[in-house]
């Protein structure tokens, strides 16, 4: 739901069927949409505390979040300053003035570590919650020309180490850990997680019934020990390619993806 009162380089748009709405970039930059309200289900309903949204964007996981889990507050983590810019401008809306003061920004790398983290504003054991959608493209796909969307699409080899490395030093024990990536991230995540986060609980993510998977959401929880679960699939679309009931409440903040 585009507002065409905004400047021409963004737009507003409503997510969660208008439980909030973000400030985005039009025709360049990433545009939030399924990924990001698909990673904010995955934390339950009822979570209280502070969640973290690394690598938030214009911040649709983090709102949506918020918007879902009134028991939560929610901190944007985002680098690019045009995208922070967005975010800033999103909690500013008065249409997000329900939960504005549960949200807030802070402009920092995510691969930062140490004191350098810290003094960012990133504090260890802090968050209840960490909650990512990265980058996930590989540098070998075919580039786009846009420097602000092959900022937040392109990931390097190191990717799910450092940001897991992140999100281990500030959840505190016992937090969750929430991601969305393409299946053929799944080996490096998984050896990103070990000794940091266990019980990873993992939902295939089809376009379509039959056809391959094309994201895994995963949760884990910070010094669990236990292994991993592989849960039945989602699929978006049935086989007259409209969105399933279960995708529709997902991505609409109706459901949360564990059922709790």
């Amino acid at each position: 739901m585009p507002d065409t009162n905004t400047q021409a380089q963004h737009s507003v748009d409503s997510f969660h069927r208008d439980a909030f709405r973000l400030v985005q970039p039009t025709g360049r930059g990433h545009r939030s949409g399924v990924d990001a309200m698909l990673v904010a289900s995955a934390l339950p309903g009822g979570l209280e505390g502070v969640v973290a949204d690394l690598g938030a964007g214009a911040g649709a996981a983090g709102f949506a979040v918020a918007a879902r889990c009134p028991k939560t507050c929610v901190t944007l983590v985002e680098n690019a300053p045009e995208m922070a810019e967005c975010a800033r401008r999103s909690i500013a809306l008065p249409e997000n003035a329900a939960f504005s003061d549960r949200m807030r920004l802070i402009e920092a790398d995510v691969t930062l570590s140490g004191d350098a983290r810290e003094e960012a504003g990133l504090s260890r054991n802090a968050y209840a919650a960490t909650i990512m959608n990265p980058p996930f493209n590989s540098a070998s796909d075919r580039a786009t020309p846009d420097a602000l969307k092959r900022a937040a699409h392109v990931m390097d080899d190191t990717l799910f180490e450092t940001w897991l490395r992140t999100a281990a030093a500030i959840t505190m024990p016992g937090g969750l850990l929430a991601l969305i990536a393409r299946p053929a991230s799944l080996s490096p995540i998984l050896d990103a997680l070990r000794g940091r986060f266990g019980g990873a609980r993992i939902v295939p993510v089809h376009g379509r019934a039959g056809h391959p998977a094309i994201r895994i959401l995963l949760r884990a929880q910070k010094g669990n020990r236990a292994g991993l679960s592989l849960e039945p699939p989602l699929i978006l679309r049935d086989e007259d390619n409209r969105v399933t009931e279960r995708a529709e409440a997902l991505t609409n903040g109706q459901a949360a993806l564990f059922g709790d």
